[in-house]
C-alpha cells in the first residue's frame, strides 16, 4: 500500500530535483565550456552562457587526438568485450544450472568471489599473461622437466611465445570473463520452469539445441541489458588499454583524451579538452538511449 500526501509528494519532488541538478550540472558545465574560446573558458568564474566556438573546438579536438581511429578502436574493443562477456556468462550459467556435476556450486562461488578482485588488483599478472599467453604452459614444461627432455632428445629448445600486446585480442581477451554476467544469467535461468526443459527433452532436444533454441531467445532482454552494461564498462576502461597498447594504432578514445589535457607550460585550452570529452562520451550515450527499453526490461521485468 502506497500512501500519497501533498506534503510528502512535494518533498519527493524537491529531492528528485536536487538530485537532477547534482547529476546534470557537471555535464552542463562541460557542454558550456566546449562552446567558449580560450580567454573565456579560463575566466574565474567561467560564464555560464554558451559561446560561439563549439564547432571549432570539436574540429580541433577531433584532429589533435586522432579521434576517428581511436573511436573505431574503442567501438571494436567495447563491442567485443560486451559480446564475449554475454557468450561466456550465458554458457557458464547454463552449465551451472542445468548440469549436475560434483563441485558445481563451489565453482559458481569461486567465480562470484572474483567480484572482490577488480582489474586494478590483478593488473600485474594479467599483463604478464598478455605479454606471453603461453607462459603458464612453458612453466609447466620447465617444472616437469619436459622441456629439458625434448631439448636433449631432439636438440630443439622449447620456447613457447604468444604475445597479445598491441592487438585487439590482447585488449579483449583478458576482460571477457565476468562474475556479474554469470550471476545475472544464473538468476534468470533459475526462473525457467522445469517443464520447459522436460518438454524439450521429450521433443528430442539435446543440451546444445535447448540452449540455442530455447534459453537464448527467452533471455534476449537479459542479453541486451548485460551487453549494454559491459559495453559502457569496457568503453570507460583506462588503465588496461593504456598498458596493453604501446602502439598508438591500437589506442582507445578514452586513453587518447590525455592528448587534449594542457601540459604544465602549454596553452590552457580546456575548451578543446571538454569538446573532446563530449565526442568520446557520445557513442555509449547513444547506445544506452537506444537500448534503454530492453535494458530496463532485462533488469527489472516482472516476468523474470
Amino acid at each position: 500500500m502506497v500512501e500519497r500526501t501533498p506534503i510528502f509528494d512535494a518533498i519527493c519532488q524537491i529531492v528528485l530535483f536536487l538530485g537532477l541538478i547534482v547529476a546534470v550540472l557537471p555535464f552542463l558545465i562541460v557542454v558550456i565550456a566546449a562552446t567558449h574560446d580560450i580567454p573565456t573558458v579560463n575566466m574565474v568564474p567561467m560564464p555560464l552562457i554558451p559561446g560561439h566556438d563549439f564547432l571549432a573546438n570539436i574540429q580541433e579536438a577531433w584532429t589533435r587526438a586522432h579521434l576517428g581511429q581511436k573511436i573505431f578502436n574503442s567501438i571494436v574493443f567495447a563491442a567485443a568485450v560486451g559480446a564475449g562477456k554475454v557468450v561466456l556468462a550465458s554458457m557458464a550459467a547454463f552449465s551451472i544450472v542445468y548440469f549436475r556435476f560434483p563441485g558445481r556450486w563451489l565453482i559458481f562461488w569461486a567465480i562470484f568471489i572474483t567480484l572482490m578482485l577488480p582489474l586494478e588488483v590483478r593488473i600485474v599478472p594479467t599483463y604478464a599473461v598478455a605479454a606471453n599467453a603461453l607462459q603458464p604452459f612453458q612453466a609447466i614444461l620447465d617444472i616437469t622437466g619436459l622441456s629439458a627432455l625434448i631439448a636433449k632428445v631432439s636438440g630443439i629448445e622449447v620456447k613457447l611465445q604468444w604475445g597479445l600486446l598491441n592487438s585487439y585480442t590482447g585488449l579483449v581477451l583478458p576482460l571477457v570473463a565476468t562474475a556479474t554476467g554469470t550471476f545475472l544469467y544464473r538468476q534468470f535461468f533459475l526462473t525457467i520452469p522445469d517443464e520447459i526443459c522436460e518438454a524439450a527433452k521429450m521433443d528430442g532436444s539435446g543440451p546444445v539445441r535447448f540452449f540455442l533454441d530455447v534459453l537464448l531467445p527467452l533471455s534476449k532482454s537479459t542479453m541486451i541489458a548485460l551487453f549494454t552494461i559491459m559495453f559502457v564498462w569496457a568503453w570507460n576502461q583506462y588503465l588496461w588499454p593504456l598498458l596493453a597498447t604501446t602502439d598508438p594504432a591500437y589506442g582507445t578514445a578514452v586513453t587518447e583524451l590525455k592528448e587534449l589535457i594542457p601540459s604544465n607550460y602549454g596553452v590552457p585550452d580546456w575548451n578543446v579538452a571538454m569538446a573532446g570529452t563530449l565526442i568520446v562520451m557520445l557513442p555509449p550515450l547513444i547506445l544506452v538511449i537506444v537500448m534503454q527499453r530492453w535494458f530496463v526490461r532485462g533488469l527489472i521485468a516482472t516476468e523474470k
